[in-house]
């Protein structure tokens, strides 16, 4: 909620606590302990804009009917000089409390007073978190999952640093280890079939378009210089030609996409320096490593099993699970990607990163429990690794699935989406379901320019305010500070009900930082537009009344404001014109 919101609820709970004192003080309540109570804000608002519940909280305290209780309560609360007109007992013993005009007034005086702040929050405490998605294997094109992942992990890195964390985003390129090998033989092969046709593909080979064309390229610049060289350095030379390209494509597609990371970190770092090898030769000291047909493996089992214990759980949940060990160092002597993850998150926390937040496609649902368990068995806080499982998402067109371009009549890539979907109708749009639910992505719908668009809806409420104000200039009318007075004109239903939506936006923010969840912040906004419409068709913004016709323009500025704020927070175009 605003600071304006947070100062009357605060101010609330000091008087409830006050009155509660009182009454006992004067024998109308029990004396006791009051126990902990709730104020927040119901769902239905005619219920209220604030209630609590603290006459049923201390029913046992104060021993006698919750709305006896409450009765007692509200006779000595003092809301002289508060921002509410009144309050009343509902239900079983609710209190219900209704703002003032003057509250109104104080929300859109922030507000203005914040500007581009507003809806900061301190809830962070400038914790330094490391958001780490997309992650796409650079052996090919990025694919829509990406597209999802990508547009997720940037807003809930804004997000972060909206809430007042220090929110630092990173690409993991997997440029070492055994997928990189299969990407050597597959360059080999393409690059060879073009002297010899009868040159084998590998079985477990990279089959994309995508590996013809480097290898074609690489014939281009180097002919058949490599035809005849020892296979090793033919792989490597293909590989150094290749990766690179393959890194600045994907490069380039996220700054496409209006996502700038922070750091694009090489695995291969961690080989080269030692890190893998450091983290196994830690966990063998730990007595958590073992021997098994040349290969080293990582008691996994034994690891999680301990910590799930800890947790409160039973033997029979944990064997259900079918908990097994996992290999660290194959049989010749090449380690395994999970080796390399426990030394990348390793390396997160000692570059002082206090929270890791991982999106991940759902299919790496198994890898969750034994990476956290794994950085415990380290000496680290599994704990403060989250991971944030994404589910798949399906290109829908004309109702039906879409499974290839028709640009180039093959399997959609990110490329592709963003080459037929405006930038900011994609970001929009993939921000607009959970993570944790599947996806399906309208391709009709995100290319319409109406109010069927979500991101549309949004941009076409800020460009009409900013048509409304531009129009009022032309006849000689000025936005200008309003008094107290002015802004307390601001009654009608629909001025209080947006004025409520615009004072909720750090707390959205809030949730949405400690749920790692943006899309609370992408309905949110829309149900600002949505009250902004309703809004301007109840209440004619130009009027004869000028004070009124000063309030109703700011809150059309407030409203400016808090639309400009979330669009621009998550790198969304917000137009002027449209």
């Amino acid at each position: 909620m605003s600071k304006t919101n947070t100062n009357v609820t605060e101010n609330l709970r000091k008087q409830i606590e006050l009155a509660v004192k009182a009454a006992m003080n004067k024998g109308q309540l029990p004396a006791g302990e009051l126990p902990s109570f709730v104020i927040e804000e119901p769902a239905d608002r005619s219920h209220g804009d604030i209630a609590t519940n603290v006459a049923m909280a201390g029913a046992r305290v104060f021993r006698m009917a919750p709305v006896k209780a409450a009765q007692i309560i509200l006779e000595n609360l003092d809301l002289e000089n508060s921002l509410f007109e009144k309050s009343e007992i509902a239900g079983p013993g609710f209190i219900n409390f209704f703002l003032s005009k003057r509250y109104f007034a104080e929300v859109l005086r922030e507000i203005e007073r914040e500007g581009d702040r507003y809806g900061d929050s301190d809830f962070g405490k400038g914790e330094r978190v490391m958001v780490e998605f997309v992650s796409a294997n650079p052996t090919g094109p990025m694919h829509l999952g990406n597209a999802r992942g990508g547009a997720l992990g940037d807003c809930l890195a804004a997000v972060m640093q909206k809430a007042g964390y220090e929110a630092y985003r990173e690409f993991y390129v997997n440029d070492a280890g055994n997928q990189i090998e299969k990407f050597a033989g597959s360059l080999e092969a393409r690059y060879m079939q073009i002297f010899d046709a009868g040159f084998p593909f590998p079985e477990d080979g990279y089959q994309g378009a995508d590996i013809i064309e480097r290898a074609e390229q690489f014939k281009e610049e180097f002919g058949d210089q490599y035809v005849q060289a020892d296979p090793a350095d033919r792989r490597k030379a293909l590989v150094d030609f290749a990766l690179p390209r393959n890194i600045k494509r994907m490069q380039d597609d996220m700054s496409k996409y209006k996502i700038h990371f922070d750091n694009w970190f090489m695995e291969s770092t961690l080989h080269e320096s030692g890190a893998v090898k450091a983290v196994v030769d830690t966990l063998r000291e730990k007595g958590l490593v073992y021997e098994q047909d040349g290969a080293i493996w990582y008691k996994n089992k034994e690891v999680c099993t301990e910590l799930l214990l800890k947790e409160g759980k039973k033997q029979d949940y944990i064997d259900k699970l079918e908990l097994k060990d996992d290999v660290l160092i194959r049989s010749n002597g090449n380690p395994t990607y999970f080796a390399a993850d426990i030394a990348y998150h390793k390396n997160k926390f000692d570059r002082g990163f206090e929270k890791l937040i991982d999106v991940w496609g759902a299919d790496h649902h198994g890898h969750v429990m034994r990476l956290k368990g794994a950085m415990t068995a380290i000496g680290y806080d599994g704990g403060k690794l989250d991971i944030l499982l994404m589910q798949l998402v399906k290109l829908v067109r004309d109702g039906q699935i879409v499974t290839m371009s028709k640009r180039t009549g093959k399997a959609i890539q990110l490329r592709d989406l963003l080459d037929e979907v405006p930038v900011d109708s994609a970001r929009f749009i993939f921000n607009t379901r959970e993570a944790t639910n599947q996806m399906d992505f309208d391709l009709d719908l995100a290319i319409q320019q109406d109010n069927q668009n979500p991101v549309y809806y949004v941009q076409y409420a800020h460009a009409r305010i900013c048509s409304i104000l531009r129009n009022l200039e032309s006849e000689g009318v000025a936005v200008r500070s309003c008094t107290d007075d002015e802004l307390c004109l601001l009654g009608a239903p629909e001025e209080a009900e947006l004025i409520h939506l615009l004072s909720s936006f750090d707390s959205e923010i809030v949730a949405a930082a400690r749920d790692y969840d943006p899309t609370k912040v992408t309905r949110y906004v829309t149900a600002v537009a949505t009250g902004f419409h309703k809004f301007y068709n109840a209440c004619r913004v130009k009027c004869d009344d000028e004070a009124l016709m000063q309030a109703r323009l700011s809150l059309c500025m407030a409203t400016k404001t808090v639309i400009k704020n979330v669009l621009d927070m998550f790198n969304i175009t917000c137009p002027d014109r449209m």
